[in-house]
């Protein structure tokens, strides 16, 4: 998980913090060294480390902090600001022109930071926001670009325009514009080409779109895993080409979180996105301060909340509390709640989010697995009945359990524990309802 040694480090600074009833400024001191070390363990860039910590302490060791009847509190609130400040204090968003008008981002990066899979979440990201987006394959030097970049914009349900591999990055672009203009697409994205490593042929080919078509945003795709490689990177880019904002990818990854930490105090350039997994979904918006709040850890509500009310169906939920109210909940409804749950992320995910959470997750591994593992094959169960008996489990006898443990690949006792635990859940659900959400999620018996 990203930033978990980081979150680690530091949350056991604070905890020794929290235990003195006063601060002396040899306190104060001493666990700036400490934060000192864990953020250049975390490959932060020197110079941002040795600001931020100059900051905490000549805020920290005032007379307000030393005087306050929590001083321990105080110094952390003091570090989650300061670092807050440090990725920047607002979220910024991709500047996009009205819907009457084409919006052309050019997307760049070094090849394997995940560019094109990124340009094409880009794209199903505005097109849920009512713009009609045309992807432009422009990246030429990697044959199978091409084809990924059509293969995810078919996912996404985006147009893509490709003269294949034959032909210059800039007269793609300029062609891109001119088929975007005739056919009402108001926004073009240009995948560009990659290098394993800045290259000059490689800024002169970004330099040269930009001169022949009006770029309106250009966007560095950046792998958060290569940590102070991505913040160089960014500062080449931008001399060369200029950029507007960065995408961090793979932050699901254990990265150790340097690069978002340092990229904006370096670059001056907003992180618009971070990249939280493979999926073409997978694309949040990126908010310094909850990115700090879940690397101090304490927990990103805000963030879950979001994530399960783009994913629960109002109407749905409705009806779902209005079964459960009646004990009306059958198979059918439980197998929905199952999926809704996996499209939010694994167990460890939605846990990470919870506040004092963090430290606790490497103790969790194992049973994160577990969970899912169980998630998954109650699922198989379930699918493995009849619609008859999903919406009517009486019907189930022995010979039928036999027949749905072999769809399912387990034993019958399998079988029989979900239709106990299931049948247990189904005599609380009155008693749940009244504490149910207006959103009419409930919590899984297991």
């Amino acid at each position: 998980m990203a930033f978990e040694s980081l979150s680690d480090k530091l949350q056991s600074i604070f905890r020794n913090l929290r235990g003195k009833g006063r601060l002396t400024e040899a306190d104060v001191k001493t666990a700036c060294k400490e934060v000192k070390m864990a953020l250049l363990e975390a490959d932060v860039n020197f110079r941002v480390v040795k600001q931020f910590i100059k900051k905490i302490e000549e805020r920290a060791v005032g007379q307000d902090v030393m005087n306050s009847l929590t001083p321990g509190q105080m110094v952390i609130k003091i570090v989650n600001e300061e670092m807050v400040s440090l990725m920047g204090s607002e979220t910024a968003e991709v500047a996009l022109k009205p819907r009457n008008r084409i919006t052309v981002i050019m997307m760049a990066g070094l090849q394997g930071a995940g560019k094109t899979t990124t340009t094409a979440k880009l794209a199903g990201k505005w097109k849920a926001k009512g713009y009609k987006p045309l992807l432009a394959a422009c990246d030429v030097s990697r044959p199978a670009a091409i084809e990924q970049l059509k293969v995810n914009g078919e996912k996404q349900g985006v147009e893509v325009f490709s003269m294949g591999d034959g032909h210059n990055p800039v007269n793609i672009a300029r062609a891109a514009l001119a088929h975007a203009g005739k056919n009402q697409n108001n926004l073009v994205i240009l995948d560009t080409a990659g290098r394993l490593h800045i290259d000059e042929d490689m800024m002169q080919e970004l330099c040269g779109i930009k001169e022949a078509v009006e770029v309106d945003q250009t966007i560095l795709v950046l792998d958060a895993m290569t940590g102070q490689d991505a913040v160089n990177a960014a500062g080449a880019f931008d001399e060369r080409v200029g950029i507007d904002g960065v995408i961090l990818t793979k932050m699901d990854g254990d990265t150790r979180g340097g690069a978002a930490l340092s990229v904006r105090a370096v670059t001056g350039k907003p992180i618009f996105y971070i990249g939280m997994g493979e999926k073409l979904s997978d694309l949040e918006q990126f908010y310094p301060d909850r990115m700090a709040s879940r690397i101090l850890g304490m927990g990103d509500i805000l963030s879950l909340i979001e994530k399960a009310e783009l994913q629960v169906d109002e109407e749905k939920a409705r009806e779902m509390e209005r079964k459960m109210r009646k004990a009306e909940f059958d198979f059918n409804d439980f197998l929905e709640q199952l999926r809704q749950m996996r499209k939010m992320g694994g167990i460890g995910d939605l846990l990470g989010m919870l506040p004092g959470m963090g430290s606790k997750m490497k103790n969790l591994k194992v049973d994160e697995g577990a969970a899912d593992k169980n998630m998954r094959q109650t699922e198989a169960i379930i699918c493995s009945m009849t619609g008859k008996e999903r919406s009517n489990p009486s019907l189930i006898n022995p010979s039928r359990k036999r027949r749905i443990a072999a769809g399912a690949g387990v034993e019958v006792a399998e079988v029989n524990r979900l239709l106990k635990q299931f049948e247990q859940s189904r005599k609380m659900m009155k008693q749940m309802s009244g504490m149910m959400g207006k959103k009419g999620g409930f919590k899984l018996p297991f």
